[in-house]
This record gives C-alpha cells, structure tokens and sequence, in this order.
C-alpha cells in the first residue's frame, strides 16, 4: 500500500507521465548534450556496449527514446545510439545560444548593409532622375522661348515686308512726280519760248511798219 502511495504522489506522477510520454512510439524531440566536455555515444543502453561516437557539450540530439538511465538518441548526421540521460538537458546551451545571437546579429548587419547600399543606389537613381528632369525643363523653356522668338522673328519679317512695300511704292510716287515736274518745266519752257517767239515776231512785223 505505500508502495501503491508512493506511486500516486504527484511528483512521483509526473515523472512517470514523463517518462512514458517519452518511451512513446514515434516521439522525437530535440535535446541537447549538458554542460560536460565530451561523453560516448554506445550501440546499446551500457558501458559494456561499443562507443560510435563522441559528443560534445552542446551538440543538438533527437531523442528517439528516453529511458531513467540510458536515452537512445540520433544525432544531426543520422547516427543514432545510446547516451546517459543525466549529461541531457533541454535547455538550449549558452553558448549555442551566443552562436545564435551572433549568427543573427551577422545577418542582421549583413542585411543592413544591403539596404544601406540598396538606399545609396536608389539615391543616385533618384540624383539622376532629378537632373535628367531639370534637363527636360532646361529644354522645355528652351524650346518655349524658340517659339516666343520664332513668332517675334515672323512678326519681324511680317512688318519688314509691309516696310519695304512701303518703300517701293513711296520710290514709285517719287518717280511718278519727279516725271511729272520734268514734264511740267518741260511744258513751262516750252510755252515760253513759244510766247518769246511770238512776241519777237511781233516786234519785227511792228518796225517793218
């Protein structure tokens, strides 16, 4: 009966729920090799069994079966034997858990150097669009002004013309009344001589008598 008793304790009970959940078929769960420097991996639960291998402090096992004394366990490459369960803890070491932090704290720094170059990429993108965009308004204003000039260059010649046909026809008017007084002294002297031959003749008939 105190055998019986001693078997429902409830620490006594939770370690047999522990232990059985961990002899269960198809149970697998990762540990990992306690605080020692190395211990012998063997072909069967006992010293009297061969070593296959020697594990190191912090080296990730699969737990295949867990037994009081003697874990059957598997490691990362495949191989699988047995090991004692007190050098097995599952609390993750603390130096693997440096070698995580700094595997971490590696891909972090490398990830912030990628963006810090993918930002100086995009910066000079962004520099090269700005000029390229200041080049297009420089031409812009460029071509505007051309066009302002264009239209004051055919205003330009648009009045030359009207000016030069101004001109010509003024030329043409002075020509026409150069002509003109030509023609009119041309007429004046004309009639004078004709009146001067008129009145000397006069004067000769007039002293003939």
């Amino acid at each position: 009966m105190k055998l019986i008793a001693r078997y429902l304790n409830p620490v006594w009970l939770m370690a047999g729920l522990l232990i059985l959940g961990l002899t269960a078929p198809g149970y697998a769960k990762d540990i990992y090799v306690s605080g020692v420097t190395k211990i012998t991996m063997r072909t069967g639960p006992g010293t009297e069994h061969k070593i296959v291998a020697m594990l190191t402090s912090g080296t990730k096992l699969e737990i295949v079966e867990f037994q009081r004394d003697w874990s059957m366990v598997r490691t990362s490459g495949g191989k699988q034997g047995w090991v004692l369960s007190r050098f097995l803890t599952e609390d993750v070491p603390k130096a693997l858990l440096v070698k995580q932090l700094q595997d971490e704290n590696q891909r972090l720094t490398t990830a912030l150097t990628s963006a810090r170059e993918t930002v100086n990429e995009l910066k000079a993108k962004n520099d090269t669009l700005t000029g390229i965009e200041k080049k297009y308004k420089e031409l812009e204003q460029a071509s505007a002004d051309y066009l302002k000039l264009d239209a004051q260059y055919n205003d330009l010649l648009k009045i030359s013309k009207e000016q030069k046909d101004q001109i010509t026809a003024l030329k043409q008017n002075m020509n026409n009344e150069e002509k003109l007084w030509f023609l009119s002294g041309a007429g004046v002297f004309i009639v004078g001589l004709i009146i001067g031959l008129s009145t000397r003749k006069k004067k000769r008939s007039s002293l003939l008598d």
